[in-house]
């Protein structure tokens, strides 16, 4: 399995920025499907974006033209960079991967590494 380490995670204020990291220990990361899930108390996870082997990326609506991923293959790291910012965007964020290669189709049982993850909160 691959080890998967979240960081850059913090408390902002509506309409801020933050980019989150993710680090991979396996070098052959590169072909797999990374993404980022979310998770806010009581609500179900969600996944908020993925990124494929050959960079394709896919978004959840509720993300979409605010939030990028983006991966270095050269580091084995999986970016999210975080736009515009509001308070349904708090949660605890997660790095995933998975050997399957229909990323965009992908769902969180599909995924069988996940980092511990890191906590957003952004203040209204």
């Amino acid at each position: 399995q691959v080890q998967l380490v979240e960081s850059g995670g913090g408390s902002v204020q509506a309409g801020g920025s933050l980019t989150l990291s993710c680090a991979a220990s396996e070098d052959t990361y590169s072909r797999y499907c990374m993404a980022w899930f979310r998770q806010a108390p009581g609500k179900e996870r969600e996944r908020v974006a993925v990124i494929s082997g050959d960079g394709g990326t896919t978004y959840a609506d509720s993300v979409k033209d605010r939030f990028t991923i983006s991966k270095d293959n050269a580091k084995k790291m999986v970016f999210l960079q975080m736009n515009s910012l509001n308070a349904e965007d708090t949660g605890m964020y997660y790095c995933a991967a998975s050997y399957l290669r229909n990323c965009r189709d992908l769902v969180g049982g599909d995924f069988d590494s996940w980092g511990q993850g890191t906590q957003v909160t952004v203040a209204s």
